[in-house]
Protein backbone atom coordinates (compact mmCIF):
# COMPACT_ATOMS: atom_id res chain seq x y z
CA UNK A 1 0.00 0.00 0.00
CA UNK A 2 1.36 3.52 -0.70
CA UNK A 3 1.85 6.47 1.79
CA UNK A 4 -1.36 8.48 1.10
CA UNK A 5 1.13 11.72 0.82
CA UNK A 6 2.68 10.27 -2.10
CA UNK A 7 -0.18 9.04 -4.25
CA UNK A 8 -1.30 12.76 -2.67
CA UNK A 9 1.95 14.44 -3.88
CA UNK A 10 2.11 12.70 -7.37
CA UNK A 11 -1.57 13.70 -8.22
CA UNK A 12 -0.99 17.41 -7.65
CA UNK A 13 1.98 17.04 -9.96
CA UNK A 14 0.09 15.71 -12.72
CA UNK A 15 -2.90 17.98 -12.04
CA UNK A 16 -1.04 20.86 -12.49
CA UNK A 17 0.04 20.21 -16.02
CA UNK A 18 -3.06 21.38 -17.39
CA UNK A 19 -1.37 23.64 -20.10
CA UNK A 20 -1.69 21.72 -23.85
CA UNK A 21 -3.92 19.02 -22.28
CA UNK A 22 -5.81 17.21 -24.96
CA UNK A 23 -8.37 15.27 -22.84
CA UNK A 24 -11.42 17.00 -21.63
CA UNK A 25 -11.97 19.17 -18.28
CA UNK A 26 -11.59 17.52 -15.04
CA UNK A 27 -9.52 14.34 -16.29
CA UNK A 28 -5.79 13.74 -15.13
CA UNK A 29 -3.18 14.29 -17.88
CA UNK A 30 0.83 14.53 -18.79
CA UNK A 31 3.02 13.39 -20.83
CA UNK A 32 5.65 13.82 -18.27
CA UNK A 33 7.46 10.59 -18.14
CA UNK A 34 7.55 8.35 -14.96
CA UNK A 35 11.93 9.12 -14.16
CA UNK A 36 11.02 13.17 -14.63
CA UNK A 37 8.16 12.33 -11.93
CA UNK A 38 10.16 10.56 -9.63
CA UNK A 39 13.55 13.23 -10.02
CA UNK A 40 10.73 15.65 -8.79
CA UNK A 41 9.46 13.63 -5.88
CA UNK A 42 12.76 13.02 -4.40
CA UNK A 43 13.06 16.85 -4.69
CA UNK A 44 10.59 17.14 -2.09
CA UNK A 45 11.36 14.24 0.17
CA UNK A 46 9.97 11.09 -1.01
CA UNK A 47 12.69 7.93 -1.89
CA UNK A 48 10.87 6.37 -5.16
CA UNK A 49 12.03 5.15 -7.96
CA UNK A 50 10.70 5.09 -11.48
CA UNK A 51 9.19 1.98 -11.58
CA UNK A 52 7.22 2.70 -8.54
CA UNK A 53 6.00 6.10 -9.79
CA UNK A 54 5.48 3.79 -13.15
CA UNK A 55 2.80 1.51 -10.46
CA UNK A 56 1.17 4.00 -8.33
CA UNK A 57 0.17 5.81 -12.00
CA UNK A 58 -1.61 2.61 -13.70
CA UNK A 59 -3.16 1.53 -9.98
CA UNK A 60 -3.36 4.37 -7.84
CA UNK A 61 -4.48 7.26 -10.02
CA UNK A 62 -6.16 4.59 -12.75
CA UNK A 63 -4.09 6.15 -15.50
CA UNK A 64 -3.31 4.60 -18.78
CA UNK A 65 -0.53 5.61 -21.56
CA UNK A 66 -3.04 7.02 -24.73
CA UNK A 67 -2.09 8.55 -27.50
CA UNK A 68 -4.37 11.02 -29.85
CA UNK A 69 -6.78 9.27 -32.02
CA UNK A 70 -8.15 11.07 -35.07
CA UNK A 71 -11.86 11.49 -34.47
CA UNK A 72 -12.76 15.19 -34.19
CA UNK A 73 -14.34 16.11 -37.99
CA UNK A 74 -12.89 19.65 -38.71
CA UNK A 75 -16.70 20.46 -40.03
CA UNK A 76 -20.50 18.80 -39.93
CA UNK A 77 -22.34 18.01 -42.95
CA UNK A 78 -26.03 18.83 -42.49
CA UNK A 79 -26.34 15.89 -44.97
CA UNK A 80 -24.04 13.31 -43.79
CA UNK A 81 -26.08 10.94 -41.95
CA UNK A 82 -28.62 10.69 -45.26
CA UNK A 83 -25.78 10.46 -47.48
CA UNK A 84 -24.48 7.44 -45.40
CA UNK A 85 -27.80 6.25 -44.92
CA UNK A 86 -27.90 6.51 -48.90
CA UNK A 87 -24.85 4.50 -49.56
CA UNK A 88 -25.81 1.82 -47.88
CA UNK A 89 -29.19 1.75 -49.67
CA UNK A 90 -27.14 1.93 -52.97
CA UNK A 91 -24.33 -0.57 -52.14
CA UNK A 92 -27.51 -3.31 -51.23
CA UNK A 93 -28.98 -2.61 -54.27
CA UNK A 94 -26.00 -3.38 -56.81
CA UNK A 95 -24.54 -5.94 -54.16
CA UNK A 96 -27.62 -8.13 -54.39
CA UNK A 97 -27.83 -7.55 -58.02
CA UNK A 98 -24.28 -9.01 -58.78
CA UNK A 99 -23.31 -5.62 -60.29
CA UNK A 100 -19.91 -4.16 -58.74
CA UNK A 101 -19.23 -1.24 -56.20
CA UNK A 102 -16.06 0.26 -56.01
CA UNK A 103 -14.49 2.84 -54.01
CA UNK A 104 -12.04 5.40 -55.44
CA UNK A 105 -9.05 7.25 -53.79
CA UNK A 106 -5.37 8.39 -54.51
CA UNK A 107 -3.08 7.31 -52.10
CA UNK A 108 -0.49 9.58 -50.93
CA UNK A 109 2.32 10.63 -53.01
CA UNK A 110 5.60 8.79 -52.98
CA UNK A 111 8.84 10.86 -53.15
CA UNK A 112 11.63 8.74 -55.67
CA UNK A 113 14.95 8.75 -53.69
CA UNK A 114 16.46 7.17 -50.78
CA UNK A 115 13.91 8.98 -48.50
CA UNK A 116 13.77 8.04 -44.92
CA UNK A 117 10.85 4.90 -44.21
CA UNK A 118 9.40 3.52 -40.71
CA UNK A 119 10.30 -0.42 -40.84
CA UNK A 120 12.64 -2.62 -40.77
CA UNK A 121 14.26 -5.31 -43.17
CA UNK A 122 16.46 -7.99 -42.45
CA UNK A 123 20.41 -7.00 -44.39
CA UNK A 124 23.54 -8.07 -43.15
CA UNK A 125 24.70 -4.39 -44.25
CA UNK A 126 23.53 -0.80 -43.45
CA UNK A 127 20.46 1.13 -44.89
CA UNK A 128 21.54 4.60 -45.47
CA UNK A 129 18.44 7.60 -46.03
CA UNK A 130 18.70 10.94 -46.87
CA UNK A 131 18.64 13.14 -43.36
CA UNK A 132 16.18 15.19 -44.74
CA UNK A 133 12.71 14.99 -46.44
CA UNK A 134 13.25 18.02 -49.25
CA UNK A 135 11.20 17.24 -52.05
CA UNK A 136 13.48 18.85 -54.25
CA UNK A 137 15.99 16.01 -53.54
CA UNK A 138 13.64 13.59 -55.14
CA UNK A 139 14.21 12.15 -58.74
CA UNK A 140 10.50 11.84 -59.29
CA UNK A 141 7.15 11.63 -57.76
CA UNK A 142 4.67 8.74 -58.04
CA UNK A 143 0.78 9.30 -57.74
CA UNK A 144 -0.96 5.55 -57.09
CA UNK A 145 -4.71 6.06 -57.88
CA UNK A 146 -6.74 3.04 -56.50
CA UNK A 147 -10.04 1.18 -57.46
CA UNK A 148 -11.42 -0.94 -54.79
CA UNK A 149 -13.40 -3.80 -55.45
CA UNK A 150 -15.55 -3.98 -52.18
CA UNK A 151 -17.47 -7.85 -53.43
CA UNK A 152 -14.16 -9.54 -54.68
CA UNK A 153 -11.78 -7.81 -51.92
CA UNK A 154 -9.66 -6.84 -55.23
CA UNK A 155 -8.20 -3.55 -56.34
CA UNK A 156 -6.10 -2.21 -59.38
CA UNK A 157 -3.74 0.52 -58.74
CA UNK A 158 -2.47 2.89 -61.35
CA UNK A 159 0.73 4.08 -60.74
CA UNK A 160 1.47 7.61 -62.64
CA UNK A 161 3.57 10.62 -63.34
CA UNK A 162 2.53 13.93 -63.00
CA UNK A 163 -0.61 15.65 -60.85
CA UNK A 164 -3.56 13.88 -59.19
CA UNK A 165 -6.11 14.61 -61.88
CA UNK A 166 -9.77 13.84 -62.84
CA UNK A 167 -8.53 12.21 -66.03
CA UNK A 168 -6.22 9.90 -63.41
CA UNK A 169 -9.28 8.70 -61.74
CA UNK A 170 -11.31 8.39 -65.26
CA UNK A 171 -8.10 6.71 -66.63
CA UNK A 172 -7.83 4.23 -63.14
CA UNK A 173 -11.39 2.99 -63.86
CA UNK A 174 -11.14 2.63 -67.48
CA UNK A 175 -7.93 -0.02 -66.42
CA UNK A 176 -9.94 -1.83 -63.74
CA UNK A 177 -12.88 -2.32 -65.81
CA UNK A 178 -11.09 -4.03 -68.61
CA UNK A 179 -8.37 -5.95 -66.49
CA UNK A 180 -10.60 -7.03 -63.94
CA UNK A 181 -14.18 -6.15 -63.98
CA UNK A 182 -15.29 -6.99 -66.91
CA UNK A 183 -14.54 -10.89 -66.47
CA UNK A 184 -15.62 -10.73 -63.23
CA UNK A 185 -19.27 -9.11 -63.66
CA UNK A 186 -20.02 -9.89 -67.42
CA UNK A 187 -23.81 -9.32 -66.86
CA UNK A 188 -23.27 -5.95 -64.94
CA UNK A 189 -25.95 -3.34 -65.82
CA UNK A 190 -23.91 -0.83 -63.96
CA UNK A 191 -21.34 0.36 -61.57
CA UNK A 192 -21.44 2.05 -58.35
CA UNK A 193 -18.24 3.98 -57.75
CA UNK A 194 -17.82 5.03 -54.06
CA UNK A 195 -15.99 8.45 -53.93
CA UNK A 196 -14.13 11.39 -51.90
CA UNK A 197 -16.22 15.23 -51.79
CA UNK A 198 -13.25 16.29 -53.00
CA UNK A 199 -9.85 15.84 -54.25
CA UNK A 200 -9.67 14.99 -58.29
CA UNK A 201 -12.71 12.95 -58.31
CA UNK A 202 -14.65 15.64 -55.69
CA UNK A 203 -18.17 16.46 -56.24
CA UNK A 204 -17.49 19.83 -57.93
CA UNK A 205 -14.78 18.77 -60.10
CA UNK A 206 -16.49 19.35 -64.10
CA UNK A 207 -13.44 17.96 -65.21
CA UNK A 208 -14.09 14.52 -63.61
CA UNK A 209 -18.00 14.62 -64.29
CA UNK A 210 -17.21 14.98 -67.76
CA UNK A 211 -14.09 12.12 -68.19
CA UNK A 212 -16.56 9.94 -66.47
CA UNK A 213 -19.32 10.30 -69.42
CA UNK A 214 -16.56 9.20 -71.41
CA UNK A 215 -15.71 6.12 -69.50
CA UNK A 216 -18.86 5.25 -69.28
CA UNK A 217 -19.39 5.53 -72.89
CA UNK A 218 -16.62 3.11 -73.22
CA UNK A 219 -17.10 0.70 -70.74
CA UNK A 220 -21.02 0.92 -72.58
CA UNK A 221 -22.21 0.93 -69.08
CA UNK A 222 -23.54 3.49 -66.77
CA UNK A 223 -21.63 4.87 -63.68
CA UNK A 224 -23.54 5.63 -60.94
CA UNK A 225 -21.19 7.98 -58.52
CA UNK A 226 -21.92 8.47 -54.55
CA UNK A 227 -19.63 10.96 -52.79
CA UNK A 228 -19.27 10.53 -49.14
CA UNK A 229 -20.44 13.80 -46.93
CA UNK A 230 -17.47 16.25 -46.68
CA UNK A 231 -15.04 15.35 -43.58
CA UNK A 232 -15.68 11.85 -43.74
CA UNK A 233 -12.85 10.66 -46.26
CA UNK A 234 -11.74 8.09 -43.43
CA UNK A 235 -14.96 6.30 -44.17
CA UNK A 236 -14.10 5.29 -47.55
CA UNK A 237 -13.31 1.58 -47.65
CA UNK A 238 -10.42 1.84 -49.66
CA UNK A 239 -8.48 3.71 -47.02
CA UNK A 240 -8.82 0.58 -44.52
CA UNK A 241 -9.08 -2.39 -47.12
CA UNK A 242 -6.56 -1.32 -49.38
CA UNK A 243 -4.27 2.00 -48.66
CA UNK A 244 -3.32 0.55 -44.98
CA UNK A 245 -1.97 -2.69 -46.30
CA UNK A 246 0.04 -1.09 -49.07
CA UNK A 247 2.19 1.40 -46.77
CA UNK A 248 2.72 -1.61 -44.65
CA UNK A 249 4.19 -3.10 -47.86
CA UNK A 250 6.34 0.02 -48.49
CA UNK A 251 7.90 -0.20 -44.64
CA UNK A 252 11.65 0.26 -44.34
CA UNK A 253 12.24 0.29 -48.22
CA UNK A 254 14.00 3.08 -50.11
CA UNK A 255 12.08 3.96 -52.99
CA UNK A 256 14.17 4.67 -55.64
CA UNK A 257 11.98 3.99 -58.89
CA UNK A 258 8.54 3.79 -59.72
CA UNK A 259 9.69 -0.42 -59.98
CA UNK A 260 10.51 -0.57 -56.65
CA UNK A 261 7.14 0.71 -55.66
CA UNK A 262 5.05 -1.43 -58.21
CA UNK A 263 6.77 -4.68 -57.19
CA UNK A 264 5.86 -3.96 -52.88
CA UNK A 265 1.75 -2.98 -54.06
CA UNK A 266 2.02 -6.45 -56.36
CA UNK A 267 3.16 -8.21 -53.46
CA UNK A 268 0.53 -7.07 -51.36
CA UNK A 269 -1.56 -9.46 -49.55
CA UNK A 270 -4.18 -9.95 -46.44
CA UNK A 271 -5.20 -12.97 -44.31
CA UNK A 272 -8.50 -12.13 -46.23
CA UNK A 273 -7.69 -13.17 -49.44
CA UNK A 274 -6.74 -8.82 -51.19
CA UNK A 275 -5.19 -8.85 -54.71
CA UNK A 276 -3.76 -6.62 -56.02
CA UNK A 277 -3.06 -5.75 -59.65
CA UNK A 278 -0.66 -3.00 -60.43
CA UNK A 279 -0.34 -1.15 -63.56
CA UNK A 280 1.71 1.78 -64.39
CA UNK A 281 0.16 4.85 -66.79
CA UNK A 282 1.80 5.33 -69.93
CA UNK A 283 2.28 9.02 -69.41
CA UNK A 284 2.11 11.45 -67.27
CA UNK A 285 -1.09 13.53 -65.52
CA UNK A 286 -0.87 17.76 -66.23
CA UNK A 287 -2.53 20.12 -64.03
CA UNK A 288 -4.97 22.69 -64.74
CA UNK A 289 -7.14 20.73 -67.59
CA UNK A 290 -10.39 22.34 -67.66
CA UNK A 291 -13.77 20.67 -68.94
CA UNK A 292 -15.17 21.68 -72.71
CA UNK A 293 -17.41 24.61 -72.93
CA UNK A 294 -19.35 22.14 -74.60
CA UNK A 295 -19.66 19.83 -71.42
CA UNK A 296 -20.95 22.63 -69.57
CA UNK A 297 -23.49 24.05 -71.95
CA UNK A 298 -24.93 20.00 -72.19
CA UNK A 299 -23.74 18.39 -69.57
CA UNK A 300 -25.73 14.84 -69.82
CA UNK A 301 -24.89 13.55 -66.08
CA UNK A 302 -28.39 12.44 -64.30
CA UNK A 303 -28.82 13.26 -61.21
CA UNK A 304 -30.82 12.12 -57.82
CA UNK A 305 -33.89 13.75 -56.81
CA UNK A 306 -32.78 12.74 -53.67
CA UNK A 307 -29.37 14.62 -52.32
CA UNK A 308 -28.32 15.46 -55.95
CA UNK A 309 -25.20 17.05 -55.22
CA UNK A 310 -23.54 13.92 -53.92
CA UNK A 311 -25.66 11.34 -56.20
CA UNK A 312 -25.53 11.17 -59.80
CA UNK A 313 -25.27 8.45 -63.00
CA UNK A 314 -22.75 9.16 -66.01
CA UNK A 315 -24.84 7.93 -68.84
CA UNK A 316 -23.87 4.94 -70.88
CA UNK A 317 -25.06 6.91 -74.15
Amino acid sequence: MAEPELVATLREMVEVQTAGSPVEPGRLWTNRSPRELADQLQQVGFSVCANTVHQLLREELQLGRRQAVKTLPLGESRDRNAQFERIAELKAEYLDRGWPVVSIDTKKKELLGDFFRRGTGWTNGRVRAFDHDFPSAAVGKVVPYGVYDLAANEALVLLAAGADTAELACTAIRRWWFRLGRQRYPRAGGVLALADCGGSNGRRVTLFRERLCQTAVRLELPIRVAHLPPYCSKYNPIDHRLFCHLTRSLAGLLCRSVDVIRDAFARTTTSTGLHIVVETARRAYQAGVKASVAFLEHEPIIRDDYLPAFNYVAPAQ
